[in-house]
């Protein structure tokens, strides 16, 4: 994803993983967040337990008026889900794991050969930081544009360790197919037509975020990553172990995501709020860091096709019940996005879509 010529330059930061490697007396000032509520200690309600759905239910005829009813009410109530028995192949998940593990395993210089380079987000390094007084996240990552094949810039694709290229291929194609068809049965959840979202999404955008968050001594100064919700239609997430470090936001409590066994994250994002007419919720969410061991994960963030035009699904809009969002281009959304209003304000980026914003 190229940024508008009005985004501010992207200055380059530390590697947090080698600043992680030796200990640590005291965090670096710009990574204390005090402008955020303690992010370990913070009170969270046991009853809380993020939910789950079934993609095989969903795929059988016999259980899955019941599960899309399930779908429905968990995209409304939460926006994210864990998603089990999701029918990508196992080996494929455990060679994608493997590889991005041995990626952040190389030495510095090694990474740093696929190092972002001025305008763009691709590559290695850190997003979004615009002046040296801003405060950093503690993580470190790579972003690559997997999807639409023409959209690859192979010069941030890794070539070692051996397969990476091939493996993410194969991944992110296994990966938007499962997005396709969510995006299908969230449509059908809500009565519409089974191709009213996902025929924005059939030559869509796929990126994928690969984050690496070290440990830290001191994990109440620091932030993983900062809370925000996606400004996808959809975004699948999987962790590399069980690492805990997900928190998602529900009744006003930061609720820790235990991720059960093969399972991936499942995110409602911003566009797939737009297009529910706000029935579905984009679930605010942030990472913390464990004090004793890193975390991995891998983001794919799926978007509409570069042609799209968006907006509240016609058939959900009535008398009583109007639009709350604009329709949009593919090209507005994202240039409201990075414009430096609504991306670097407080308010919530959703919030500036409305129609009466």
């Amino acid at each position: 994803m190229d940024l508008p010529s009005n985004t501010q330059a992207h200055l380059p930061v530390p590697s947090v993983q080698e600043l992680a490697r030796e200990p640590l007396d005291a965090v670096p000032s710009r990574y204390i967040r005090d402008d955020v509520d303690d992010p370990v200690s913070n009170p969270c309600n046991p009853s809380l337990q993020i939910p789950t759905v079934d993609m095989s239910r969903l795929l059988d005829a016999e259980s899955q008026t019941d599960e899309l009813h399930k779908l429905y009410s968990i995209c409304r109530d939460w926006g994210a889900f864990q998603l089990v028995n999701h029918g990508v192949a196992d080996e494929l998940v455990k060679s994608m794991k493997e590889k991005i593990g041995d990626f952040f395993n190389f030495p510095l210089q090694e990474k740093k050969r696929y190092a972002q380079k001025e305008g763009s987000v691709e590559g290695y390094g850190q997003t979004f930081v615009t002046s040296e007084e801003q405060k950093l996240e503690w993580n470190d990552m790579l972003f690559i544009h997997a999807l639409p094949i023409e959209d690859r810039n192979y010069s941030f694709w890794p070539e070692r360790p051996q397969g990476f290229r091939e493996t993410l291929d194969s991944y992110s194609g296994e990966v938007k197919r499962l997005a396709i068809s969510l995006l299908e049965f969230m449509a059908k959840g809500l009565g519409l037509e089974v191709h009213e979202f996902s025929k924005h999404f059939n030559n869509g955008q796929c990126h994928v975020r690969m984050n690496y968050y070290p440990h830290c001594s001191q994990p109440q100064q620091v932030i993983g990553m900062a809370a925000h919700a996606d400004i996808s239609g959809i975004t699948i997430l999987l962790e590399l172990d069980e690492t805990q470090g997900l928190q998602i936001r529900k009744d006003g409590y930061w609720v820790p995501v235990e991720i059960l066994s093969g399972a991936f994250l499942i995110f409602v994002g911003n566009i797939g709020m737009i297009m529910s007419n706000g029935i579905y919720r984009s679930a605010e969410h942030r990472a913390v860091v464990n004090s004793l061991k890193e975390r991995i994960t891998i983001v794919t963030f799926c978007y509409p096709n570069t042609d799209a035009i968006f907006g509240p699904a016609r058939n959900l809009i009535k008398p009583d019940n109007p639009a709350l969002y604009k329709t949009l281009s593919h090209a507005e959304y994202f240039n409201r996005f990075f414009s430096q209003d609504n991306f670097y304000g407080e308010t919530q980026f959703i919030d500036t879509l409305k129609i009466d914003a």
